[in-house]
């Protein structure tokens, strides 16, 4: 019988470190927008082909989760645990996906341009209306708050398994190759 992966394939962990930073600056330039109005618009020129591009990406890595599942989680985690873990995860790509779509039809209906690159923009998904932009702004900022608390919640769940556990759970998504060891604590 084969032994399990201890490792996520090494594509799923570089699209998981590269989303992960996207996904840190899109925060924080998200706060930045909100707070800074002097650099508003240099942010959102940021922000808008970066979410586009986090939109693509989720989608390749969703495909790619379908063909490359992840490797069984540790024994260390009890049942509810796993069903927690599955369900948050669940619930990031899910954001990662509904928030640039939402940001995306909110630019639609304020006819604003989203602009890739130079003369490269995307087309309007949704017909011009202010009041479809101002439920779709609040909606984009809702949906923001619920994914940086995701977020927070799978940041800190890494963290107590790293330093209080100890239990390796880290391991199976570092950008390195790690040999299975029957001690995920050692080493």
């Amino acid at each position: 019988m084969a032994t399990p992966r201890a490792q996520f394939v090494f594509f799923s962990r570089l699209l998981h470190w590269v989303m992960a930073a996207m996904v840190l600056t899109m925060l924080g330039i998200g706060v930045a927008m909100v707070a800074s109005l002097a650099d508003y618009h240099r942010l959102v020129s940021i922000h808008r082909p970066l979410g586009i591009a986090i939109l693509i990406l989720v989608v390749v890595r969703f495909v790619n989760r379908q063909l490359n599942p992840p490797p069984p989680f540790l024994d260390t985690m009890p049942p509810f645990e796993r069903r927690i873990a599955s369900w948050s995860e669940l619930a990031m790509y899910g954001l990662m996906f509904v928030l640039p779509l939402v940001g995306w039809g909110m630019l639609s209906a304020a006819h604003y341009p989203i602009v890739l690159y130079g003369s490269l923009h995307l087309p309007f998904i949704l017909p011009h209306s202010p009041t479809l932009y101002a439920v779709l702004r609040r909606t984009h900022t809702v949906l923001a708050y619920l994914f940086f608390f995701t977020f927070l919640a799978h940041f800190s769940a890494i963290l107590f398994h790293t330093l209080i556990l100890r239990d390796g759970i880290l391991l199976r998504m570092v950008p390195w190759s790690i040999r299975r060891s029957s001690d995920p604590t050692a080493g």
